[in-house]
């Protein structure tokens, strides 16, 4: 069948653009950028289209005659990034494509969100009962975006919203790798105590979830938490790394707030120039919130069930950093 992946070229929305295409579908892609991938999907067959999910006339050519839609595209927490872009991508965009999608008869939309519209989980492991307690304005124009979904589930569109954990693997030249460039120096600053939690989500897995998301029947009008089978704390996983990597670290504790005031000053200083501070609270906000959630509901309804495990994920993508000269 024909589908679509918004936000296609990046690293979550390749990693299914290729495994769909793998399996003989036809996919559409739409992104406001070519970022890492985009020669290479076009030369597995993929129709690459570039614009935004908040520009009307892409949406309508790029979602004709596509079965099912997978939404994967957001504007996603630049610091200076004008929260009328957040607005217009997160929550306006994806209003136009349900819309497009109910015209056209699109079979299921499904929706990606994000775990931290729950904020910083206190008493988890949380599950989606869980206040919603979004911490910047990325995750508030998240779910603002998923409650616009009733309105459209009223009106017959088969919505699915998925609110994936912390997403790694190979193929991902961002999210994890200041992580193991630290690690593998043999030596990682951890401000704080480590204790806060971390839930880990390895990319085949969220793709299996987008996979299962599109049967008929399954999950309509729904939200579900998709992450891997355990949480944990910031020092486990850091040592998992070093362990992923065959390094002997050395973790060493600081303190947290002096290094959450330097990253505020280095907004104000970063703030009337044209690019991204080396550091920012949200970044190091990272030693101290709280990230674990309960995947069970997913598991019962969509049949859901994380199959990489930790160790064998840190170890592929590890792998794949040094393959690809990362590390």
């Amino acid at each position: 069948m024909k589908i679509l992946v918004t936000g296609g070229t990046g690293f979550t929305g390749s990693a299914l653009t290729r495994r769909l295409l793998e399996q003989g579908h036809q996919v559409a892609v739409l992104d406001n950028q070519p970022g890492y991938f985009y020669d290479e999907l076009k030369a597995l067959g993929a129709e690459m289209t570039l614009g935004s999910v908040s520009d009307r006339d892409a949406v309508r050519k790029v979602m004709r005659d596509c079965e099912v839609v997978h939404h994967v595209a957001a504007a996603f927490r630049l610091v200076n990034l004008p929260k009328q872009v957040y607005w217009d991508v997160n929550v306006e965009g994806t209003r136009y494509l349900m819309d497009t999608a109910l015209e056209y008869g699109v079979r299921k939309f499904i929706n990606c969100s994000t775990c931290g519209v729950h904020g910083d989980v206190k008493n988890g492991p949380a599950d989606e009962t869980f206040p919603i307690a979004p911490e910047d304005y990325y995750q508030y124009t998240k779910y603002e975006a998923e409650k616009i979904v009733p309105e459209f589930v009223d009106r017959r569109l088969k919505v699915v919203t998925i609110r994936p954990t912390a997403i790694y693997g190979p193929g991902d030249p961002e999210r994890f790798l200041m992580l193991f460039r630290m690690v593998n120096k043999g030596r990682f600053l951890m401000f704080g105590s480590g204790k806060a939690h971390y839930h880990p989500l390895y990319i085949d897995n969220l793709v299996d979830a987008f996979e299962l998301a599109e049967a008929h029947g399954k999950g309509e009008g729904e939200a579900y938490l998709i992450g891997d089978e355990h949480h944990y704390s910031l020092n486990e996983l850091v040592v998992a790394i070093a362990e992923a990597l065959g390094v002997n670290l050395r973790l060493m504790h600081l303190p947290f707030w002096p290094l959450w005031t330097a990253a505020a000053a280095c907004e104000m200083v970063y703030k009337p120039l044209p690019k991204e501070p080396p550091l920012f609270r949200r970044r190091v906000d990272w030693f101290r919130q709280n990230r674990a959630f309960n995947v069970d509901k997913a598991k019962q309804e969509l049949g859901y069930l994380p199959k990489v495990d930790l160790k064998a994920g840190l170890a592929a993508t590890g792998k794949w950093y040094r393959e690809h000269g990362y590390l």
